[in-house]
């Protein structure tokens, strides 16, 4: 069971977390055209989701614990605690999936180019030219 399991459940509250970033950056870059806002959170996706192994040492002397942790994280508690050995491999996966998550996010803002194709609903027909209306009024035909 995920609660009785504590890491699990860290896991589990972190990539919540992480997605509730990822939508609210999506779309607070709104004003943004499709071709900066995808790679921008894909960026932030990548930051966040890359993960890497790290050793801490425990209370006892010679004994560590080794787990798997965001390499932002790594990273940053690697920097803190200016150990470089920690942070440089955390921030070169860190700079990876940053890497990785522009090119993702080119790649479907490239593929969904073509899908901008929407209805105004404010556009009024009246403005619009004869041959966009289809010439009059049609009146419907029932039977």
């Amino acid at each position: 069971m995920p609660i009785t399991d504590s890491m699990t459940l860290l896991w589990l509250v972190y990539v919540v977390l992480s997605l509730v970033v990822l939508l609210t950056g999506y779309l607070g870059l709104a004003f943004l055209p499709r071709l900066l806002r995808l790679p921008i959170t894909w960026l932030v996706a990548g930051v966040m989701w890359v993960p890497t192994r790290f050793r801490m040492p425990l209370l006892e002397e010679g004994e560590f614990y080794t787990g798997l942790a965001p390499a932002v994280v790594v990273a940053l508690v690697g920097f803190l605690e200016g150990d470089n050995g920690l942070m440089l491999p955390a921030m070169m996966l860190t700079a990876a999936g940053a890497a990785g998550g522009v090119a993702f996010g080119l790649l479907l803002a490239w593929r969904g180019r073509g899908r901008d194709d929407y209805v105004d609903m404010d556009d009024n027909e009246d403005d619009a030219p004869p041959a966009r209306r289809g010439g009059g009024r049609r009146e419907p035909i029932i039977g």
